[in-house]
């Protein structure tokens, strides 16, 4: 278990617990006991008192008589530890035990007959005082303090008994405790090593995804690491095709400028044509590379404020046709995502329908019902009114290289790069005839 570990921040948290624990109730059952240990002291010397007053004698002259043995035999041992005295008024010491012969005078309290008062804290002893009055045979009143005294040894060696007892006992559980909650942390944290350990399986190229079997509060993180680890392999894709891309768009360029250099060869409108055509084609591959793909950690993005600047730019690029552009939305039109994704979606599929439109193009963004059981959540629509592209083609023109008119320049690569960047999202693009406009028609539907 390492130190810094979540284990061991676990382990010692629940172990300082159970220690304060353990300390708390080691405390208050020991504080039980020993006003338990004294209560029952205390009912002792009342039934001491009480047989002292069983053999207690008053003579005709109203002198008090008490025998030489008592009951219990350590009254008549020296420092036994049990002692017994009885007083008059004004603390006049009229009789104590043989044990008490060494011991200091008890000191005296003024109580009504019948009270008692218990003392915890005279010296090394507990008192009990207990008051009577006695009347003798001449009808006078006599007023009489007993009064039973014990060593406070006897209830402290019982204290220390069961101190050390449940201290013990206490210890054993404890350690007993630490063991079962050290293994109930390491079966518990099992999971996060799993997960743990099937990432540096991926880094080190041994597994493709996380697809263990991970608790419900773990399914949720180790699907949003697939997919960022998805993600990741899609964009490092892309930039390979996307380097591929601008080598091989680079070549008919390079070759023409090889051409160019020919001695025989002195046409400069053609070296600029070319130099031009190629710092297009690399501003054009860099800004698809740069596209961001899926990201589940994204912001929200209102994709109709996007579509808006595509439409703007393009009619001020596309001036000259005099295209009539036309956007409704319906609901809500906000996703989580890149705006550099939906830029390179909505921007290869406006620019399309620019260029092969002859005057009209349509944009509509839904906020479909959840009510549909669907996954989707947004549709974007964009239709025009060209001569379409033939259904044989439509597959083709989804993959790299392929033009639906060669005739027409470009580089074959914006509705490939549309697809990828769809598939990323986890939407879907279809693809149909207009049946308003008589063009071409694409559907997005977004998640």
């Amino acid at each position: 278990m390492q130190l810094h570990s979540l284990s061991f921040r676990l382990f010692i948290s629940v172990t300082f617990v159970l220690a304060v624990f353990f300390c708390l109730i080691a405390f208050v059952l020991e504080q039980g006991f020993k006003e338990s240990a004294e209560r029952s002291l205390q009912e002792k010397l009342q039934i001491h008192i009480y047989s002292l007053l069983s053999v207690a004698d008053l003579t005709d002259d109203g002198e008090l008589k008490m025998p030489v043995t008592l009951q219990d035999p350590r009254f008549s041992s020296i420092d036994s530890g049990l002692y017994a005295s009885i007083q008059q008024t004004n603390s006049v010491l009229i009789w104590r035990s043989i044990s008490a012969s060494y011991i200091s005078f008890f000191p005296s309290v003024s109580l009504n007959p019948g009270e008692s008062k218990f003392i915890k804290d005279y010296g090394n002893n507990f008192l009990l005082h207990y008051a009577v009055i006695w009347e003798t045979h001449k009808g006078q009143e006599q007023y009489y303090l007993f009064t039973v005294a014990e060593d406070k040894q006897f209830v402290t060696d019982q204290i220390n008994v069961f101190r050390v007892t449940i201290r013990s006992w206490f210890a054993s559980i404890s350690i007993l405790l630490i063991l079962i909650q050290f293994f109930v942390l390491r079966w518990s944290l099992k999971p996060l090593r799993l997960i743990g350990n099937d990432l540096e399986k991926i880094e080190a190229g041994k597994k493709e995804q996380l697809d263990g079997q991970y608790p419900s509060e773990l399914k949720g993180l180790a699907g949003n690491l697939n997919a960022l680890i998805l993600s990741e392999r899609a964009h490092l894709e892309r930039y390979r095709n996307t380097l591929a891309d601008l080598a091989h768009s680079l070549k008919t360029p390079l070759a023409i400028l090889t051409g160019c250099i020919e001695p025989e060869v002195t046409n400069k409108r053609i070296v600029a044509e070319q130099i031009l055509r190629m710092n297009e084609i690399v501003e054009y591959q860099l800004q698809k590379a740069a596209a961001q793909g899926e990201r589940r950690l994204s912001g929200e993005i209102d994709i109709s404020v996007i579509i808006e600047k595509v439409i703007s730019s393009l009619s001020k690029v596309y001036r000259e046709k005099r295209i009539n552009f036309s956007f409704q939305r319906h609901g809500s039109c906000t996703i989580y995502g890149e705006e550099g994704d939906i830029y390179e979606i909505a921007g290869n599929l406006l620019d399309n329908a620019a260029k092969w439109c002859r005057k009209n193009v349509s944009v509509s963004l839904t906020h479909l019902d959840k009510n549909k059981h669907t996954p989707y959540s947004i549709v974007l629509q964009v239709e025009d009114d060209g001569s379409g592209i033939p259904e044989k083609k439509l597959e083709d023109i989804l993959q790299r290289g392929v033009r639906a008119d060669e005739r027409i320049q470009g580089h074959g690569i914006g509705m490939a790069v549309v697809k990828e960047l769809i598939d990323l999202l986890g939407g879907q693009l279809v693809s149909s005839k207009s049946g308003e406009l008589g063009g071409m028609k694409w559907l997005v539907y977004l998640p």
